[in-house]
């Protein structure tokens, strides 16, 4: 699939909780993408900018099938993100791609395991729409960290996809609950003995990681000292996360 540019228009943008922000574009005619990859979007003479510049990288959390490009992120004090989270609808952006290797494998025996840390779960919401829509058969489990319910963007969503697709169970975990009964689910960060509560066995599975690159590494780190083989471990970085 080679890159290429495009123009598309903001159709909405909808606030997810917290400092969190969806984006949903136009997908311009031709754009074909892989569930997982992730586009450059660029402001057009934006009324600010910083040294940064103009431009940004986004994951895609949308399905291929959709009809919209959905990108999410947390609004920080920035040029970019101001002006991006201040654009009227039907304002018109460039955008370039798709970019990255970043895709659900295509053994459906294998499960595949998402480690997934705030934004960082937006690839797999593409890949768990993609797969629902192909009608794959691979078994999915997310495991979806954050501070606190409300910085949890997608949970709602993905709460209705669990109860929709049987091959799709989701973990979410919260690692600063200071009153955990306002929390029934798992508490703390990601660990081997989570992952086992809930997974037939730790060796075997690929494992997708995403989210900041301190997440990243720690994830990382954890599954080679639980055993798992480099090979078997997909990384995204979401710097400027």
């Amino acid at each position: 699939m080679i890159a290429t540019e495009y123009r598309m228009r903001l159709k909405d943008k909808l606030h997810l909780g917290g400092d969190t922000t969806a984006f949903y574009f136009e997908k311009p005619p031709g754009f074909e993408f892989t569930a997982g990859q992730y586009v450059d979007i660029t402001l057009i003479n934006p009324p600010q900018t910083d040294p940064d510049g103009n431009t940004r990288s986004f994951s895609i959390a949308s399905a291929p099938s959709e009809e919209h490009i959905l990108v999410v992120t947390r609004i920080r004090n920035s040029a970019f993100k101001r002006t991006l989270q201040d654009l009227p609808c039907a304002t018109e952006v460039e955008m370039d791609g798709p970019f990255g290797s970043f895709a659900l494998h295509r053994q459906p025996a294998k499960p595949a395991i998402f480690l997934a840390g705030g934004i960082g779960v937006a690839p797999f919401s593409s890949m768990i729409l993609s797969a629902a829509s192909a009608s794959l058969h691979h078994q999915l489990y997310l495991f979806y960290s954050n501070p606190h319910p409300q910085d949890a963007a997608f949970l709602n969503g993905l709460r209705k996809l669990e109860r929709k697709i049987l091959n799709f169970r989701l973990i979410p975990t919260m690692t600063e609950m200071s009153k955990p009964q306002l929390w029934a689910g798992e508490t703390g960060c990601i660990c081997p003995e989570m992952l086992s509560r809930y997974l037939p066995r730790l060796q075997g599975p690929t494992y997708y990681l995403a989210g900041s690159p301190c997440f990243v590494a720690n994830m990382s780190t954890m599954l080679k000292c639980a055993g798992i083989d480099e090979s078997d471990m997909r990384c995204e970085d979401f710097v400027g996360y």
